[in-house]
C-alpha cells in the first residue's frame, strides 16, 4: 500500500517556476514506478511525466518536454516535479500517481495509488 500527498502547488507568473513534491508512504514505494498527471477545468485528466522505480527511465508529455523534470529521492520516500517556463495552459490540478509495476506508464489506467491533487495556477 502506498499514501501519496501532493504539495508545492501555487500561484505563479508566466515564465516562473514552481517544484511539485509528492511524499509517499509505504514500503514498497523504492519498487513503484511514479508518474504526474494533470486535470484542467473541463478536461480529461492527462499524463504529464514518469519515472522508473530507480528514476532511471523517464518520459515527458510533448507538451512539457524541455520544460518540466521529474525525479524522485527514494531514501526520502518523494518524487518531484520540477516546472520552468510555466505557461497559462499549465494551469491545473496536479496529481502523483504509483504504479506497481517497476517500469511504469503514460496511461491513466495502469497507476494503482492516487494523490489528492495540488492545484497550479499560471497567470498570464
Amino acid at each position: 500500500q502506498v499514501q501519496l500527498v501532493e504539495s508545492g502547488g501555487g500561484l505563479v507568473q508566466a515564465g516562473g517556476s514552481l517544484r511539485l513534491s509528492c511524499a509517499a508512504s509505504g514500503r514498497t514505494f523504492s519498487r513503484y514506478a511514479m508518474g504526474w498527471f494533470r486535470q484542467a477545468p473541463g478536461k480529461e485528466r492527462e499524463f504529464v511525466a514518469r519515472i522508473s522505480s530507480s528514476g532511471g527511465n523517464t518520459g515527458y508529455a510533448d507538451s512539457v518536454k524541455g520544460r518540466f523534470t521529474i525525479s524522485r529521492d527514494n531514501a526520502k520516500i518523494t518524487m518531484y516535479l520540477q516546472m520552468n517556463s510555466l505557461k497559462p495552459e499549465d494551469t491545473a490540478v496536479y496529481y502523483c500517481a504509483a504504479d506497481r509495476d517497476p517500469y511504469g506508464s503514460a496511461q491513466q489506467r495502469a497507476y494503482d495509488y492516487w494523490g489528492q491533487g495540488t492545484q497550479v495556477t499560471v497567470s498570464s
